[in-house]
């Protein structure tokens, strides 16, 4: 295949996704795939202006690489020159919030860090929402008096404190800096008044800690603060070390991920604790309502080692819905055929999941609904050309 390097605006990539492009975009990894587009409608505008020049419009929950790890446009508001990853490294610059309405894209990436260059400033990609789905139940736990332990691997403690905080607020992300103290005092009391599970939360960098260590995490968290989780979360599997495949080793991602699911299946039969993770789908499932099995991203070993797991999709229809649908893939507690698909409201702002109307429930038919992929698709040769494009 053929390589065509062009510098295009991101909201193209979507008709040549379309025309079957296989597009891939630079980024601090190296030129990476693209996954999917998704355009996301219209929201409040932020811009974020580089000292050098550069700019970015984005809404308020576009997520930008600082000196001090991954931070939204919302938090970077305001806050004055901050650090940014660039291509030329870290650079000063700042966001401000002007509230015109825009129409915001954005692009999904085959990579593990999620993230590419957009006029040469490292941006995080969309997400279907692991994160919020793990926060979400996390908070759910907390009101039924569980101890939740939750391991991120990738973003900061803070901020996952921050969205678990809003979820049991019931406030906004944004709201959370500026609740009056009258009102931010009424809702803890009621918080306090119906939760009465314990949580802590734990950061290893990416790739820097495994089964090995969560082991000696948990056995800390008993002896000094008399803490035993009831329920952990570990964001995410694929980006976990394995305590027994060494780093450079040079192990394919079969062996690795299948390794540390297995690590971590083992952690949770010896602690008698249910473990949750998160993992990604391959390109073709990215691009697939329907997701199956098949479509686990880097090993097969992931779903042939979990007891339950499940699919969550968001197509461009149900993100206009604010919906997503959550389909069974393997369940080994009961029968997958029960409740093998359904669907459920999202609130991004809040951090939260909610149920929607039973009329929704009509989009879980067993009929294909928005398949995307072009597998057996006939296509001119000059369109099987791999497109190398530095987004602005």
């Amino acid at each position: 295949m053929s390589y065509e390097e062009r510098q295009i605006r991101i909201g193209d990539i979507k008709s040549l996704l379309e025309q079957g492009y296989q597009i891939e975009v630079d980024s601090p990894d190296g030129w990476v795939g693209v996954n999917f587009f998704i355009d996301k409608g219209l929201h409040e505008e932020y811009v974020l202006s580089m000292n050098s020049g550069e700019f970015v419009l984005i809404n308020a929950e576009h997520l930008f690489e600082t000196s001090v790890g991954w931070v939204s446009a919302r938090e970077l508001n305001g806050a004055g020159e901050v650090e940014f990853l660039t291509k030329r490294g870290y650079e000063k610059g700042s966001v401000s919030h002007t509230g015109n309405m825009i129409p915001i894209v954005d692009i999904n990436v085959e990579h593990e860090n999620h993230r590419y260059y957009t006029n040469g400033i490292s941006s995080h990609n969309t997400g279907v929402g692991k994160s919020l789905f793990m926060c979400h139940c996390a908070s759910n736990n907390l009101t039924q008096g569980k101890n939740v332990l939750y391991i991120t691997m990738e973003m900061a403690e803070e901020k996952i404190a921050e969205r678990i905080d809003a979820n049991l607020l019931n406030v906004t992300v944004d709201e959370l800096s500026t609740l009056p103290k009258e009102a931010y005092d009424k809702k803890i009391s009621r918080v306090k008044e119906k939760t009465v599970g314990k949580l802590v939360i734990k950061e290893y960098p990416t790739a820097g800690a495994g089964s090995a260590h969560f082991r000696h995490l948990i056995n800390e968290l008993r002896i000094k603060r008399n803490f035993v989780p009831d329920v952990i979360y570990i964001d995410y599997l694929n980006i976990c070390s394995s305590s027994r495949i060494k780093s450079g080793s040079n192990a394919n991602s079969y062996t690795l991920i299948k390794s540390i699911a297995e690590e971590l299946r083992g952690l949770a039969v010896e602690f008698n604790v249910p473990v949750v993770s998160a993992t990604q789908t391959t390109r073709g499932g990215f691009g697939n309502s329907d997701v199956e099995l098949t479509d686990t991203a880097e090993s097969f070993g992931l779903p042939a080692t979990a007891d339950l797991m499940f699919a969550l999709v968001a197509t461009e229809e149900m993100e206009a819905l604010n919906q997503l649908m959550v389909k069974q893939l393997k369940n080994r507690y009961n029968d997958p055929t029960i409740n093998k698909k359904f669907v459920i409201g999202i609130d991004r702002a809040k951090m939260r999941l909610y149920n929607v109307e039973a009329s929704a429930q009509t989009l879980t038919d067993d009929t294909p609904v928005f398949n995307t992929t072009r597998s057996g698709q006939s296509m001119d040769s000059d369109k099987r050309n791999k497109f190398k494009a530095l987004t602005v």
